[in-house]
Formats: C-alpha cells, structure tokens, sequence
C-alpha cells in the first residue's frame, strides 16, 4: 500500500519561502519519478513540477524561477522549494510517484496547505 505525506504548508507573505516536503511508502522510491501538483480553491488540481528517477526536473511555466523540486532517496523524499511566493499560489499542494508519466489517481496524500497573503 502505497502512503504519500505531504508537510511543510503554512500561511505566508507574498515574496516569501516554503519548503514542502513529502515522504513515501510502499514503493521504491527510487525507481520512480516523483511530482508536486496543486489545487487552488475551486478550481482543478495541475502539476507544478516533476523530478525524474535520473533527477530531471520540470516545472510549470507559473512557477520556473521560483520554485525547486528535489529528492533525496536515502530518506524516500521529495521536497518542493518556493520562493517568491505570490498570492495566485494559494492551494492544497500534492505529492504523487508516477507512472507512464502519469500520477496514481489512488495514492494521494492529504496534501499540505499553502496561504499567501498579507
């Protein structure tokens, strides 16, 4: 049974930092590519940025430049640095592994958090 615990999310100023976190259970971790998606309030949940098994990143074009993702196999964890935040990335923010490029739609976490405003 796969488990995926997303932490870090809190209330933040615009400009600021976070780091997400996310650590995995019931796979090997890494063997697989890992990703951050979120989902602002009333609307669908997108992807923000993904991490090959070889450490490849991608980022979505609202985020590059701001935003780091990087894992650590050793602790089967997925962090998600973010600064300059702005108040536009509000959300509940995911972690998921994927497979074929794709997410496992029943494997998410509770997901963590993110408020940014003044």
């Amino acid at each position: 049974q796969v488990q995926l615990v997303e932490s870090g999310g809190g209330l933040v100023q615009p400009g600021g930092s976070l780091r997400l976190s996310c650590t995995a259970s019931g796979i090997i971790f890494s063997r697989y590519g890992m990703a951050w998606y979120r989902q602002p309030p009333g609307k669908q949940r997108e992807l923000v940025a993904s991490i090959t098994s070889f450490a490849t990143t991608n980022y979505a074009d609202s985020v590059k430049g701001r935003f780091t993702i990087s894992r650590d196999n050793a602790k089967n964890t997925v962090y998600l640095q973010m600064n300059s935040l702005k108040p536009e990335d509000t959300a509940v923010y995911y972690c998921n592994y994927l497979i074929g490029g794709k997410p496992d739609l029943s494997s998410w976490g509770q997901g963590t958090q993110v408020t940014v405003s003044s």
